[in-house]
């Protein structure tokens, strides 16, 4: 297929799957087990249908969204992703270029085949960066103070990763990193085991070592969400990582208001996982989301076409979602309600009497 011919977000995972090995294409696009939430954050979205209002003048729509003080294009933003050089020669750093051009912020994964050095050398946009936590604790505090030097702006730290999930695609093609790559930001480090031990007290010890706002990702449970405001972090991002830890977790859309409701409008509260279209942006904040974030997409479209992949996505998806809130009578983003869908656990709505 043309790159110019493609019209959504899907079409580039086929060219991906063409293009890859089957080694790298199957790390990237498999979840855990019998990946059964892998299809559930997508076909989940499905089940969710809108309320559109009419006649509302649309002739002018923003799309601005603020997330941690920063203005930002649109509440479509960039998940971290690990190894991106294996999808294509410039990685992580065309990644960085696409979303300065898009005007939103991209996250950086600690397994980046890019330094957080180099990324930052791309410009000086808003950028997160996602963090996992070793057993030597030193190592932890050398990303963070790499990161803050480079000019990142917070550190969303993976919770939901005590130890890796089982993906048996991986298991089958005996996955290892192309030896022409390097986790770039673990050179010179000594890069042992993820720390099974972390819990709720290292939430504390990583505040102490960084002024950073701290984003929790991986939150599923009100239960969470309520320890997570008392722990006083910045906001909380509604992840199943990719349905690549545990099988059979809610997708994040059926998780997301469950969270939004416990967190009480104190922190604001992101998702990730499952997004192809805007109609699943307008979804996402209709419940209470304040801003989205995409993972595979990005690495699909970087695999078949590089930045101009990445950049096309953004916009698509950019312009999916302006279309929706169109059809759907909302002209910025505080419009959406939850009263513009309705869900399977909805009560059945009757019109009132006249």
């Amino acid at each position: 297929m043309k790159m110019d011919m493609i019209t959504n977000v899907n079409e580039y995972e086929a060219i991906a799957k063409e293009k890859l090995p089957k080694m790298v294409y199957d790390y990237y696009a498999s979840g855990a087990e019998d990946q059964w939430t892998l299809k559930e954050n997508q076909n989940a979205f499905s089940r969710i249908l809108f309320r559109p209002r009419i006649l509302v003048d649309v002739s002018k729509i923003d799309l601005t969204a603020t997330v941690l003080g920063f203005k930002i294009s649109m509440p479509i933003m960039i998940a971290p992703t690990a190894m991106q050089k294996m999808a294509h020669p410039e990685g992580e750093l065309a990644t960085a270029r696409a979303a300065s051009a898009a005007g939103t912020i991209m996250t950086l994964s600690s397994w980046a085949t890019s330094s957080v050095e180099e990324v930052a050398s791309t410009g000086p946009d808003i950028r997160f960066f996602q963090l996992y936590v070793f057993k030597d604790r030193n190592v932890a505090a050398q990303l963070v103070r790499r990161a803050e030097r480079a000019g990142f702006k917070a550190i969303a730290l993976t919770v939901d990763t005590p130890i890796l999930g089982r993906r048996e695609a991986d298991i089958k093609n005996r996955f290892a990193l192309p030896s022409h790559l390097v986790l770039k930001n673990f050179e010179g480090l000594d890069l042992r085991k993820l720390d099974k031990s972390f819990n709720w007290k290292d939430i504390q010890w990583l505040q102490t070592i960084t002024s950073l706002p701290i984003l929790l990702k991986g939150v599923l449970t009100a239960e969470d969400t309520r320890i997570a405001v008392q722990a006083g972090v910045a906001g909380i991002i509604v992840s199943n990582h990719g349905a690549r830890q545990l099988d059979y977790v809610p997708a994040t859309i059926m998780a997301l208001e469950e969270v939004v409701k416990a967190a009480q409008g104190r922190i604001p509260v992101f998702l990730d996982g499952g997004i192809r279209r805007g109609t699943d942006v307008f979804k996402a904040l209709a419940l209470g989301a304040a801003g989205v974030f995409i993972g595979r997409p990005v690495l699909f479209s970087l695999a078949a076409d590089g930045e101009a992949g990445v950049r096309k996505v953004l916009q698509m998806l950019r312009d999916e979602f302006e279309l929706t809130m169109a059809l759907s009578g909302c002209r910025s983003l505080k419009e959406i309600t939850r009263d513009h869908v309705v869900t399977e656990w909805d009560r059945p709505r009757f019109a009132p009497k006249l």
